[in-house]
């Protein structure tokens, strides 16, 4: 079964860490992806751009308006995701909650099946 990890922390939390922490952290992350992509596990993934360099699009009126940033005003923003494919929702929840963020409590994984085109699945 494929499932969508995606990953919720706050912006720019890297930056409070000292080059040690950094290190450590970016280490944990490379091993990790190193262990899925050895597993088969790992379908893909990408880090997200700061959400100060977003947009949000939502219907004002009978119109769409289009405003800067993220949609929600929250301590966490959406900062990327991994793909995976593993045998089950208990692996994808291992595998989030061995995710150096959640670990280190820097965020959180929010861990979703992804429907195959008929979405009957659900």
């Amino acid at each position: 079964m494929k499932y969508m990890l995606l990953i919720w922390n706050r912006p720019g939390f890297v930056d409070g860490l000292s080059e040690q922490e950094r290190s450590a952290l970016f280490g944990e992350v490379d091993e990790l992806m190193r262990e899925l992509t050895e597993s088969g596990e790992f379908l893909g993934g990408q880090a997200l751009a700061d959400p100060s360099q977003a947009r949000t699009v939502r219907l004002a009126g009978n119109r769409p308006e289009v405003t800067d940033g993220p949609y929600m005003e929250s301590k966490e923003q959406f900062a990327g995701y991994l793909m995976v494919d593993c045998d089950g929702p208990e692996r994808a929840t291992e595998i989030a909650a061995s995710w150096p963020d959640v670990r280190r409590g820097f965020g959180v994984l929010e861990v979703r099946a992804i429907m195959d085109e008929a979405g009957t699945e659900m």
